[in-house]
């Protein structure tokens, strides 16, 4: 009874900038922390970045200085700025969301769809 839509991935030599955006839509209630993850081919899926509902962030080192995550909370959605991107960072990125449904007192987490990332050199 939760969705997450993800959208914004594509192919971008290395320096350019991409903007992820991932809105959560259904029975909700409250929404707590959202985050986005990654995963390359042939490695495990990793945090990129986080943000709680009052605002605090946290990113992976090797993300940190370039990435941004914000959420619009009127919107139930969550944003990732990508800015000086390297090949490394090619990958499946994958929404996040600590949901609290409509008539639930504990929070699930909920994932979105994935979208492509693809940086050439």
């Amino acid at each position: 009874q939760v969705q997450l839509v993800e959208s914004g991935g594509g192919l971008v030599h290395t320096g350019g900038s991409l903007r992820l955006s991932c809105a959560a839509s259904g029975s909700i209630r409250v929404i707590l922390d959202m985050g986005w993850y990654r995963q390359a081919p042939g490695k495990q899926r990793e945090l990129v970045a986080q943000i709680s509902s009052g605002g605090t962030t946290n990113y992976a080192d090797s993300v940190n200085g370039r990435f941004t995550i914000s959420r619009d909370n009127p919107k139930n959605t969550v944003n990732l700025q990508m800015n000086s991107l390297k090949p490394e960072d090619t990958a499946v990125y994958y929404c996040n969301t600590e949901v609290i449904p409509v008539g639930s007192w504990s929070w699930r987490a909920y994932w979105g769809q994935g979208t492509q990332v693809t940086v050439s050199s």
